[in-house]
């Protein structure tokens, strides 16, 4: 016996409705985890982007160099930071996006300084 057209499109379409009800409960699950680690998360956050942005105005108003290149010396994991200098200013902001951005502005005497946290 051969199968019929319907219940070929009915296995498909079974098929499917697993497939979406599968990515949608594991991304339920991603966005739970996410929400029950966002105080780590925020933290993580928070000492990377001072790191990066610390170094990243170090580099570029003490050594001089351009923000590209300073790019570079980010360390391993910290793909999703991201620099930016404000040239009259003289300082580096690092930003990982939706979570948290700190600023470090260079001054004479001190070096790179980074802004207060808020409390």
């Amino acid at each position: 016996m051969h199968k019929s057209a319907g219940s070929k499109s009915n296995a498909r379409s079974l098929r499917s409705r697993i497939v979406l009800t599968v990515l949608l409960l594991a991304l339920v699950a991603a966005a739970a985890a996410i929400w029950f680690n966002r105080a780590p998360i925020a933290g993580y956050a928070e000492v990377g982007t001072s790191y990066a942005a610390r170094v990243g105005c170090s580099c570029r108003f003490v050594a001089g160099r351009s923000l590209e290149d300073c790019e570079k010396d980010k360390l391993g994991g910290m793909e999703l930071v991201s620099l930016s200098d404000d040239e009259e200013a003289r300082s580096v902001t690092a930003t990982f996006p939706l979570v948290t951005a700190t600023t470090a502005t260079y001054r004479e005497g001190y070096g790179c300084v980074l802004e207060e946290w808020p409390s």
